[in-house]
């Protein structure tokens, strides 16, 4: 199949006018000029690599919209998977944490967090687009190092990040900006002081050895050629520390300081799309801006609302030396590479056919996603051929009647 008349992104330039070849979930050939008379048209509208995510927080509020409201995971995993493609992803890292108590309350315990995990990795064929695993171990919480170990000897996790949300480390290193957040939650100081208090005594108290935990974790994913990433990177010297143990990430640095030690170190560092899109971060954090413009921004993650890629690849674009070209690889062939994906991730001949056709007017628009070759999304601007779009009718139906 061709996907004609369309703005083809390549990883160092745009084709204003070429189509691309379609075939056995694979690109097969690049045209630089539209073919006439091929396959579907795509009237001139962008045609990009379809987003590789890894890290997205959606997961668990998709399978427990309200605290104790817990809804079947197949119901969970379906809405989930209809909002990644609809939103252009087509590789998503299900963010899940393994702690004590949180904010979340039992969502990030680490028994509930298995059965997430396990659940999900069984529904992934049933899926459109490729789930893999994001597990986000709690420094501070070594009870589940033998949790997170039995996942990686399952093969069941893709990525692991070691975070530290103790009240003055990392994104909550201002207390009193934790304290007003939570104050905003309680309506009452005294309650929020006592619920930062309260966080930093248990995480002190259960952390133990945070560095020999970390060595073991680190051994655990070198052995299993799984990717690690630093979570909320303070001080140069947090990354030189995480660098030490292994980590090829830094995941959300809190300030430019530590963003450019990464840097430095070779690190690929992610920041929120959210963030981007914004302009700011919700916490008072680096901006991804900032970071774009200091040259230290490696990735775009969705975060905690996939929809904002787009946007934000199309907003950093006007400042990226590359332009779209430059700005798209935050979402595409920069995370493929760090993550380990070499099939994926650019619009080359040989790669999976992942990809995504949307205008960039506004905040952008995607108008259909296609994974491995085949529609998964559409919004019906396009007229794809039939037997295409029955396919991706096909697997919606499956798993409708799966979730029913």
């Amino acid at each position: 199949m061709w996907l004609n008349n369309v703005r083809i992104v390549l990883a160092d330039r745009v084709l204003e006018r070429g189509a691309l070849r379609l075939e056995g979930g694979v690109i097969t050939e690049i045209a630089e000029t539209p073919v006439a008379g091929a396959g579907v048209d795509g009237q001139g509208l962008l045609l990009m690599p379809g987003f590789i995510d890894m890290h997205g927080d959606m997961i668990e509020r998709e399978v427990e919209p309200r605290p104790r409201v817990k809804m079947p995971f197949e119901l969970g995993f379906r809405d989930l998977d209809r909002r990644l493609k609809v939103a252009g992803i087509t590789t998503a890292y299900a963010s899940l944490g393994f702690s004590g108590k949180s904010s979340s309350g039992h969502l990030r315990s680490h028994d509930h967090s298995m059965g997430i995990l396990r659940a999900l990795k069984k529904m992934r064929p049933a899926l459109s687009i490729d789930h893999k695993v994001h597990a986000r171990f709690e420094i501070t919480f070594p009870a589940a190092l033998e949790a997170v170990k039995e996942l990686i000897e399952e093969g069941t996790v893709d990525l692991l990040s070691l975070m530290d949300h103790t009240p003055g480390q990392g994104q909550y290193r201002d207390i009193e900006r934790l304290i007003r957040a939570k104050e905003a939650e309680t309506q009452s100081r005294e309650e929020a002081e006592r619920a930062v208090a309260e966080s930093f005594r248990e995480k002190v108290g259960q952390a133990g050895d945070t560095f020999a935990t970390i060595k073991a974790m680190a051994e655990a994913c070198a052995s299993a050629g799984i990717p690690i990433a630093s979570h909320d990177d303070d001080t140069p010297e947090k990354v030189l520390m995480m660098h030490s143990i292994g980590a090829g990430i830094s995941e959300f640095p809190v300030t430019l300081e530590a963003a450019r030690e990464a840097h430095a170190r070779g690190m690929a560092i992610v920041m929120g799309a959210p963030n981007a899109l914004r302009g700011e971060s919700y916490s008072g954090n680096l901006s991804a801006r900032s970071a774009h413009r200091s040259g230290v921004l490696d990735i775009l993650a969705a975060d905690y609302h996939p929809s904002a890629i787009l946007p934000a690849i199309l907003i950093l674009a006007a400042d990226d030396p590359l332009g779209l070209a430059g700005a798209a690889r935050l979402a595409t062939g920069n995370p493929a590479r760090a993550l380990g994906l070499p099939d994926r991730g650019e619009i080359a001949v040989g790669k999976r056919a992942d990809l995504i056709i949307a205008d960039d007017q506004g905040v952008g628009h995607v108008r259909a996603t296609f994974a491995r070759g085949e529609l998964v999304y559409s919004d019906g601007t396009l007229a794809v051929p039939t037997p295409v779009v029955a396919s991706g009718e096909v697997r919606e139906l499956a798993m409708s009647n799966m979730a029913g």
